[in-house]
C-alpha cells in the first residue's frame, strides 16, 4: 500500500466526521429545529438492516454495511429533500462515491463503489432490507418526534410504510405505530422487581 493511498483513507474517514454535523433537513419541514444529524440516522438505519436481514433469512453483514454507507455521499452533496431533487440535477451517489474513494487502495475502493451500486440498482433481498431499513428508521424516527409533540410528522409515517418492501419490515412498521416511543422503557420497567 502506498502512503498517499493511506492518506487517502485518512481524508475519506475526516471527510465522513462531516456527517455527525449535518442535519437531515427534510425534518425542517415539519418544523423540527433540531433534527437528528445524517450520522445519527445512518447509525439507527444499519441497525435495522442487520436485524432485518436476520429476520429475511438474508446476510445481516452486506445489508447492515450498505445501510452505513447510503448517505455518505451527503458529505458532498448536503441532504437535499424529496422537495428540492425536483428543482436539482445533481451527481449519482454513485459518481460522488467514485468521487470520494478516488484514490483509497483499489480493494477498499471497488468495495465501496460496489455496496452503493448494489444499494442504489441491486436487486437482491439484501438491497430490499438496506431499503426497507432506511425508510423504517425515518417511521421510527417520526414517530418519536410526534411523541415529544411535533404534528407535522404523520405524511413521513404514511410514506415510509407505503414504500416498504419486505415482510419483515411491514410487520415491524405495524409494531412501532401502534405503541409509543417509550413501550421499549415500559416494558423493562413492567419486569423490574
Amino acid at each position: 500500500m502506498e502512503q498517499t493511498e493511506i492518506n487517502a483513507a485518512a481524508r475519506l474517514i475526516f471527510e465522513t466526521g462531516l456527517l455527525k454535523l449535518s442535519k437531515r433537513t427534510g425534518w425542517w419541514l415539519c418544523g423540527i429545529k433540531d433534527p437528528e444529524s445524517i450520522a445519527e440516522h445512518s447509525f439507527r438505519t444499519a441497525i435495522i438492516a442487520g436485524l432485518l436481514a436476520s429476520m429475511e433469512e438474508a446476510d445481516p453483514a452486506r445489508a447492515t454495511l450498505m445501510a452505513v454507507w447510503h448517505d455518505s455521499q451527503e458529505t458532498r452533496v448536503g441532504d437535499i429533500p424529496h422537495m428540492g431533487r425536483r428543482y436539482l440535477d445533481a451527481a449519482t451517489n454513485e459518481k460522488v462515491t467514485e468521487d470520494q474513494t478516488a484514490g483509497l487502495p483499489a480493494a477498499a475502493a471497488d468495495h465501496i463503489r460496489s455496496l452503493i451500486a448494489d444499494y442504489e440498482n441491486g436487486d437482491s433481498i439484501e438491497v430490499d432490507c438496506a431499503h426497507d431499513a432506511d425508510k423504517l428508521e425515518c417511521l421510527f424516527q417520526a414517530i418519536e418526534y410526534r411523541d415529544a409533540g411535533y404534528q407535522n410528522v404523520d405524511g413521513w409515517i404514511e410514506s415510509s410504510r407505503k414504500k416498504l418492501r419486505t415482510k419483515s419490515a411491514k410487520l415491524l412498521a405495524d409494531a412501532a405505530v401502534a405503541m409509543s416511543s417509550q413501550e421499549w422503557h415500559n416494558a423493562i420497567m413492567r419486569n423490574v422487581g
